[in-house]
This record gives C-alpha cells, structure tokens and sequence, in this order.
C-alpha cells in the first residue's frame, strides 16, 4: 500500500517553467523575479511592503533588529512555538519571556501576556501557530498601553484571516515561511511584511549586507561599475531569483491549493467528529484558518500533568501503529521553553508552562496536503481509530 506522508508540495509543469526563466536569463541572485513574488504577496496579503528573505528565521531576526532589540531587553513569545521564535531574541543578548498557551487553540493566552510585562519589556512575538490566527484584537491593546512592539509569526499563517484581514498585516512586522511543510513553497525562504515605509527600507537594506542600493539595481542603473555605500552593518538574507520565479508559479495556485486543503481538513473534521478522544483543530467565530496543518489533541481523559505521561505513551503507540502502516504523523511542535537550552539557562519546569508542556506531548498532526483523496483519508482515519481501538 502506498505511504502517505505528512505533507506534500504542490509541483508540476508551472513551476518547471518558471525555474528555467532566471537559468536562461542568467540573473539568479536576487532580482526581478524576487520583486514580482514581494508583490505578488503584497497583492495577496494585503500588506502595503513584502520583503523576500532566506527564510521566516530571517525575517524574524531582520524584524527584532530593525526594531531596536537590545541586550538586556525583554520580549514576550509563546511557550509552545518553533524554537526560531525564540531564538532571534536570544541571539540579539535579549530575554525571551515564555507565555504560556491555550490548549484549545495552541496560540498564546492572552490572558498571561500582561503579568510578565516589565521595565524592560519592549515587544511580543504573536504566533499564528498551524494557520490559526492568534487573537489579535487584545494583544494590540495591551501592547498599545503598554508602549510595545508587537511582531507576527506568521510562519505557518498564509491564507490565514483575523476579523477579515489577512494574517501578518497586524502587528509592525509580519514573518511568514515558504518551507517544504507550509502551504506554498520555494525550498527554503520567508517574507517580511509590514505597512510601515521606514521599516521596509531598513529592512531592504538589512538583507542586503546593509546597502544603500541593491545590486539588481545597481547592475540596471547608471554606474553600475561603482559599489553602493552601507549605511547599516547588516546580512546576507536574500532569496534567489530561482527561488523567487517559484514562489511567482505558486502564488499563481495559491488560491487553489488552500481551498483543496480546507477541503481536506473539512472532511476529517466530520470523519472525527465521534471521536471523543481527538480534540479536533479550533475555528473561533471570525477566523479563517489557513491549515498548514492539521494538528489535533489526544485526549482520552480530561488533559492535566498528573496524566500526561501516560497519554504521551499511548499517543506514541498510535503514531508509531500508524507508522507502521505507512501513515506519517507528527506532533504538532515543541515547547519552546522546555527545550534544553531555555529550560537549563532560565530554570524552567513544566509545571510553569503545563499547557505548553501538554500540548507538546500529547497533539497529533495527521497528513494533510492539497493532492490528497478522500480514499487517502479515508485510509488516514480508519487507521488511526483501528489503532487507538487496539491500544
């Protein structure tokens, strides 16, 4: 029987063409092709400027820089994330302060945000975890209030909507990811949103070394043959033109593919709908969920740390059933905080993030991509109730 993985791209003979176009030119670095994708986005998202980056680590990191991070600063990011969300801050000689999450979203509780604020605190990172918007609405005012920053990972979050707006045109900053996993894909790669122009052109530069022109355009001008000044210590974070003619093909079926994998998730939303034991993905009044994934919560029991070992075994039994029979599965993410290096360096334990801690153990993505068949997931949900039966 044929293996169903996580998740699979959306490839054909769009995206053939389109990566042969710079080959033939033979302008591959960052250039034309970069551009119509930052405004292909741009027209998609909403967001007034898109910037291409390597990847959405990048973008986060071009975001916390050009917002004035510090040594000794404070910013506010949720405890189940990717550990990227933490990390820019970390390497900036800055504090990650761990919040703790909502275990029927997976987003951040906002309700925990305003007791970690400090003298130092400057800024929180949202999460729109698994294409669910977090809830933008008080984490804006409260950051208003307060006099912070607020910045949007948006890794997992294109076609994902908040009170009909798109993801990543909220905060000063949005950072969304173009990796294999996400919805659309250009290999690796990021883009940085905002709507403020003086952020765009700091950032611009940032990407580029910290110049004051770019060498697409420097290369399309006048006196080509001089190098651009840098006003900015910056990086090399810029995507390639090959990488930058993909993202165009896939935005070409962008629209496609997020209403296939809607779709998709719509109809394990009624094939689970009996199990009990599956805390199935949540869609407050108001959202559009992106689903870049599908990430559920086993629950066999009422979830708290006395029992979450042991439903952590079960759960592993079943992803490793399903394994077993060609079904890939994964958990949704880690705890962010708990990971060794936050957890020895800060002193943190479980039992101050528990839903952070159970959500780490015990949720479940289950194979979701836009190619998928009803008989895949069909396959999918048979095998999963069979195996939680068995065990």
């Amino acid at each position: 029987m044929n293996p169903i993985p996580i998740t699979k791209p959306v490839f054909g003979e769009p995206e053939s063409r389109a990566l042969l176009q710079p080959i033939d030119t033979g302008w591959v670095v960052q250039g034309p092709f970069v551009r119509r994708f930052e405004e292909h986005f741009s027209a998609f998202t909403g967001a007034r400027h898109s910037i291409a980056t390597t990847s959405c680590t990048t973008a986060l990191h071009l975001a916390v820089v050009a917002l004035g991070v510090q040594p000794g600063d404070e910013v506010i990011v949720p405890a189940f994330t990717w550990v990227a969300t933490a990390n820019v801050v970390e390497c900036l000689k800055a504090r990650p302060v761990f919040c703790d999450v909502d275990l029927k979203t997976f987003n951040i509780d906002v309700g925990g945000i305003e007791p970690l604020i400090t003298s130092r605190t400057v800024g929180i990172i949202a999460v729109h975890l698994f294409g669910l918007c977090a809830d933008m609405a008080p984490i804006l005012d409260i950051a208003k209030r307060h006099g912070l920053w607020v910045v949007e990972d948006a890794a997992c979050a294109f076609g994902s909507e908040y009170r009909g707006r798109h993801a990543g045109t909220f905060g000063e900053v949005g950072c969304f990811s173009f990796h294999p996993r996400k919805s659309i894909t250009t290999g690796e790669g990021g883009m940085l949103t905002t709507q403020r122009a003086d952020l765009d052109r700091l950032v611009r530069s940032l990407r580029d070394h910290g110049a004051a022109r770019s060498d697409y355009d420097r290369h399309t001008g006048q006196e080509a043959f001089l190098l651009a000044d840098f006003p900015h210590v910056g990086y090399n974070y810029r995507m390639t033109d090959i990488q930058g003619a993909l993202g165009c093909a896939q935005m070409e079926r962008a629209k496609w593919i997020l209403d296939e994998r809607s779709k998709r998730a719509r109809y394990y939303d009624r094939a689970l709908a009996s199990s009990e034991w599956l805390q199935v993905p949540a869609i407050p009044e108001g959202y559009v969920h992106g689903y870049q994934a599908y990430v559920c919560l086993f629950r066999p029991e009422v979830p708290a740390l006395a029992n979450t070992d042991a439903m952590y075994r079960r759960r592993n039994a079943i992803m490793t059933r399903l394994e077993q029979r060609g079904i890939s599965t994964r958990q949704g993410t880690h705890a962010a905080a708990l990971t060794q290096y936050y957890s020895g360096r800060y002193g943190i334990r479980p039992e101050q993030f528990p839903d952070a801690y159970m959500a780490e153990r015990l949720t479940l993505t289950l194979p979701l991509y836009a190619q998928m068949t009803e008989e895949d997931q069909e396959r999918v949900v048979t095998e999963l109730q069979h195996a939680f039966r068995e065990l």
